[in-house]
């Protein structure tokens, strides 16, 4: 029995013939700005987390190797670190000059194309009954007529993936992109020439609204010199160096004076105050961050 059967039955065995996704219930996070997070009922998320397992084996091996978002062995550090191995290749470890653009899609997940996303993933996938299922479970959510992933859906991050990966391919083999890395929505290209760099910011524009119905973010292309410091997924590379994004750091400040405060109140538990100190220690010791320990360190010992 192959694996599209395997999950046809899955299917029948939790919800019967006639599925449909329950209502997702809306979560908001104002971290670090406000964003609206759709959870599916428990039925549901175990039926997508075997399609999601089902399309991943698929698709992951043909997407490029610097695509680092909700992929196995990769993820935020993996990309800073490329990114660094980038800039010193081009800056010849940082003796010569070099640039780099920082792009992002504008309200991404709302604007995924329904027909666009079906269309892609039956380039590999052609067993009728698994599309079936894909194409309810692409349905089953919109923000407006025929668009939309719900952030926080597992199957959200293998079919933003795949929708990204032409962008990925584009860059790739048509503006032969050397370096290049996407993380989700945000993709940066480090090179020698800022000329080359604008010419392929109108390229990228005219792609993705041409192939993917998708707009880069007018207010967030972002042209750096790599002296300068290039701000990606919360660190920003200097030569010789990696800090903390500052708005990073002084919004994880104030949460633990908030949560010092909620815990001298006896509001909750020291062990869950402890968990959160030693996440942002972690945070921090993928970048120079001493001085903002000693920071946290005041906080909880002056």
């Amino acid at each position: 029995m192959n694996l599209e059967d395997n999950l046809f039955d899955l299917h029948r065995l939790l919800v019967s013939e006639k599925w449909h996704a329950d209502p997702y219930k809306k979560f908001f996070t104002y971290d670090p700005k406000l964003r609206t997070i759709h959870k599916a009922s428990v039925r549901d998320r175990v039926f997508y987390q075997a399609v999601y397992r089902a399309l991943y084996q698929v698709f992951d091996p043909s997407f490029i190797f610097h695509s680092y978002s909700s992929r196995n062995f990769k993820g935020t550090h993996a990309g800073i670190l490329s990114l660094e191995k980038y800039i010193r290749k081009v800056t010849k470890n940082h003796t010569r000059s070099a640039h780099v653009l920082k792009c992002d899609i504008k309200k991404f997940f709302d604007s995924v194309d329904h027909k666009i996303l079906l269309n892609l993933v039956e380039r590999k996938i052609t067993d009728s009954k698994l599309l079936s299922l894909i194409n309810l479970i692409i349905d089953s959510f919109e923000t407006s007529t025929g668009k939309g992933l719900p952030l926080g859906n597992v199957t959200s991050q293998i079919f933003s993936n795949i929708y990204l990966d032409e962008l990925d391919q584009f860059v790739k083999h048509e503006l032969k992109a050397k370096n290049y890395i996407r993380y989700c929505d945000d993709f940066v290209i480090v090179s020698g020439s800022r000329e080359y760099l604008e010419c392929c910011v109108i390229k990228l524009k005219e792609f993705c609204k041409r192939e993917l119905i998708l707009d880069i973010h007018p207010n967030k292309i972002i042209f750096r010199k790599t002296h300068q410091g290039v701000d990606f997924l919360g660190y920003v590379m200097l030569p010789h160096r990696r800090i903390l994004r500052t708005k990073t750091k002084n919004r994880m400040l104030r949460k633990l004076n908030n949560l010092k405060t909620s815990f001298d109140k006896g509001l909750i538990a020291k062990e869950y105050l402890e968990q959160v100190i030693q996440s942002y220690i972690g945070l921090l010791s993928h970048c120079k961050g001493e001085n903002v320990i000693q920071q946290i360190e005041q906080i909880f010992w002056d």
